[in-house]
């Protein structure tokens, strides 16, 4: 458990100082960084959720098939 604590602590610190760095660093405004991070996530959740259609109706289809033998 303590070894858990330990990585999840180390990632969270790595993410904060990622996050800082790219902040400072940036040659976009805050606001033009906060804008193409929204775009990103909204792209990935639209991407990730259609993937997951796919998928479902893939499994769907090999289950109706299961059923049918």
């Amino acid at each position: 458990m303590r070894r858990l604590l330990s990585l999840l602590t180390g990632f969270g610190l790595g993410a904060a100082a990622g996050w800082v760095l790219v902040t400072l660093f940036s040659p976009v405004s805050g606001d033009e960084f906060k804008a193409n991070l929204r775009d990103h996530y909204t792209t990935a959740l639209i991407n990730a959720r259609q993937a997951a259609a796919k998928r479902r109706a893939e499994l769907e289809q090999e289950l109706a098939e299961l059923r049918r033998a």
